[in-house]
């Protein structure tokens, strides 16, 4: 059975469609739903069961932790026995908005949402459809990304619906994301805060509002030894179905390696893909080329990192190679999904 499909003007929100979702969520069904990060698969963060369906749902490994969603600080309570002093200006600063922090948690939070783990991840989503639906849920609602575990996360309901439509209750869709990448996961159980994902808010920012923030060492790493500490990071994420190769250097070098390793791919009989911008579409040769927009728009680069990934699924390439996007603010967490997409396949020029 396919999933229903509502949409959801989020400036003209129908509450009365956003109960029925709700109630599907409170017996321990799923529904997607938008935020402003990516698309979530939404299921009750209380109930065993409903995490259980969303592993399964995914394909993603139980030992992953699923972010619960909540829509007010009140609810923080349930969730843990102590907020840091830190945290708390944290969340004064950055809820709602994409931030996620983790925390030791209370026993009314299942194992099952949490992985295994004593320690619970939580977020407040800034999405106002998000947030009608984790009110009209009861409050308390797990979500990871609504995509098939390993694939690129949904920036749009079609991602959704191209994955998950035979395995989910309902789709909420309210149209495109407007961040395209996950949220910053912050770490609260140790002393130092520690970044675990990269996202919106960098290290930078968040910097300024806490003093000394650490980077979790093993999120960019290429050395398999250096395993980061967020489960979710250990995994292969965001790939397309062709090998993806990210080539990193000045631009007319990338522009020059990307061109002879189409061109060896295509007199081999195969077919290249690349990944460039608005300024460099017109230095490659007769490829597949797909802009992710102008390199100056950062925000609009990591809009579109996920969706542009999809769309050569549609295209019949061997292998797409892709310049690297090392931007000011997101930079960071952009190449931290493309390299992971890429399997830390790197070229340096």
């Amino acid at each position: 059975m396919k999933a229903k499909i509502i949409r959801i003007d989020r400036e003209q929100i129908d509450k009365e469609a956003l109960r029925e979702a709700g109630e599907i969520l409170k017996r321990g069904g799923l529904v997607a739903f938008p935020t402003e990060t990516v698309y979530g698969l939404g299921g009750n963060a209380m109930d065993p069961e409903a995490a259980k369906k969303i592993y399964a749902a995914k394909g993603r490994p139980s030992d992953n932790p699923l972010i619960v969603h909540i829509a007010d600080m009140e609810s923080l309570k349930v969730l843990t026995p102590e907020v840091p002093e830190k945290a708390a200006k944290l969340a004064a600063a950055c809820w709602p908005g994409p931030l996620t922090m983790i925390f030791k948690k209370t026993d009314a939070v299942p194992y099952e949402t949490t992985g295994g783990l004593d320690s619970v991840a939580v977020r407040m989503p800034s999405h106002p459809i998000a947030l009608e639906l984790i009110r009209a849920a009861g409050g308390f609602v797990a979500a990871p990304s609504a995509n098939t575990s390993g694939r690129p996360s949904p920036t749009c309901a079609e991602h959704v619906k191209e994955d998950l439509s035979e395995r989910i209750d309902m789709i909420v869709d309210g149209g495109s994301v407007g961040i395209g990448l996950e949220s910053t996961i912050v770490d609260f159980t140790e002393e130092v805060p520690t970044i675990l994902r990269p996202g919106y808010l960098n290290r930078e920012r968040l910097s300024e509002i806490l003093g000394e923030v650490r980077i979790d060492p093993g999120i960019m790493s290429e050395d398999s030894k250096v395993r980061p500490k967020a489960p979710g990071m250990r995994y292969r994420h965001y790939a397309p179905k062709a090998q993806l190769i990210v080539v990193e250097g000045s631009t007319d070098r990338v522009v020059d390696k990307i061109n002879e390793l189409a061109s060896k791919l295509q007199k081999e009989g195969g077919m290249a893909g690349i990944i460039c911008t608005d300024e460099t579409i017109g230095r490659y040769g007769s490829f597949i080329k797909k802009s992710i927009g102008r390199r100056t728009d950062e925000e609009g680069i990591a809009r579109h990192l996920y969706g542009i990934l999809r769309d050569f699924d549609k295209e019949e390439v061997q292998v797409i190679y892709s310049e690297a996007f090392d931007t000011p603010q997101m930079g960071q967490a952009i190449m931290n999904r493309l390299l992971k997409a890429a399997g830390h396949m790197c070229i340096e020029v």
